[in-house]
């Protein structure tokens, strides 16, 4: 028996909470790293805040257990590679305006598709790799070195989507031992220490205002990873996953009241080709479990990992 009751309206309304605070932490590195501050500084400080805050949490909870776990050595690997992913995402920020950012990283749902096919021997369908084929289209489009940012730039997105795919599937291994709190805590702990180690070669004293928006930065970081898993906890996939697409909106908001960013026609193009191939890979993906549950007899409800 679920935890909680089903409750699509409330679930969608986490989704969209989620997807602003993540918009609005992106935002926040952005500021940080075109000050001039390397991101892997933000993420060394911002990961050893949280992995300080959540068994604080916990502990107040009484659920410490939760951070408990027989595979040790595989969290830790993930955490390590799991760098990557904040690392070039919150570089390519740098150069990139924050929405034309948000849109590329959208591939990671077709990177998945592909990935599961791959990895996890899914069997995925002709239509699902034309909504793959089609959505890289739209990807290729909105990458256009004429608009908002170098092309480079745009590389490292797709490098932080890939990645992000890889400790996603990862995690969805993991998942079937262990909590998503430990999921979240030893992705932390592991870009915590990539982070540190590299710290040396970078670090720039931190004014008080820099510490303040990190601390600021970790404690939306928490919010939204708490309240994306809650929506999934409480709604159906299906009613979820279009939601996902409103960071773009606040994306979109964000970039142009902070930075005047407005983007170009062909990040709006690819915009429009990627959701809509996201949003079938989707409906899709959620025929073939209703299928597969029908033929169990259950009808059990995914958890939400959010490695972002």
């Amino acid at each position: 028996m679920s935890r909680y009751q089903n409750n699509n309206l409330l679930g969608i309304g986490l989704m969209m909470l989620a997807m602003l605070l993540f918009e609005v932490m992106d935002a926040v590195a952005k500021w940080l790293v075109s000050a001039e501050m390397s991101a892997i500084q933000v993420i060394a400080v911002r990961s050893w805040i949280l992995v300080i805050l959540i068994p604080l949490i916990l502990g107040l909870r009484g659920e410490l257990s939760e951070l408990v776990t027989r595979q040790p050595l595989q969290h830790a690997v993930r955490g390590v590679i799991g760098f990557f992913a904040p690392f070039t995402f919150f570089t390519s920020l740098k150069t990139l305006p924050l929405a034309d950012a948000t849109v590329v990283f959208f591939s990671a749902t077709f990177i998945l598709t592909a990935a599961s096919a791959i990895f996890l021997k899914e069997r995925v369908g002709i239509h699902r790799w034309s909504a793959v084929v089609i959505g890289f289209a739209g990807v290729v489009i909105a990458m256009n070195p004429q608009g908002g940012g170098p092309f480079g730039s745009y590389l490292l997105v797709l490098c932080a989507a890939c990645i992000y795919s890889m400790i996603f599937i990862y995690g969805k291994q993991l998942s079937k031992r262990d909590s998503v709190i430990l999921l979240v805590f030893s992705l932390q702990l592991g870009m915590g220490v990539a982070a540190t180690a590299a710290l040396p070669w970078v670090w720039v004293p931190l004014e008080p205002s820099a510490l303040g928006q990190l601390f600021l930065m970790s404690a939306i970081a928490l919010i939204a990873h708490y309240a994306f898993a809650a929506a999934f906890a409480r709604a159906d996939v299906s009613a979820l996953a279009p939601f996902e697409y409103t960071a773009l909106v606040w994306a979109t908001i964000i970039g142009y009241v902070i930075w005047r960013e407005i983007p170009s026609t062909e990040v709006w193009i690819g915009a429009a080709i990627i959701i809509s191939c996201g949003l079938y890979v989707i409906h899709r993906e959620s025929l073939r479990h209703r299928a597969e549950n029908s033929k169990r007899g259950s009808n059990p409800k995914p958890t939400g990992l959010s490695d972002r």
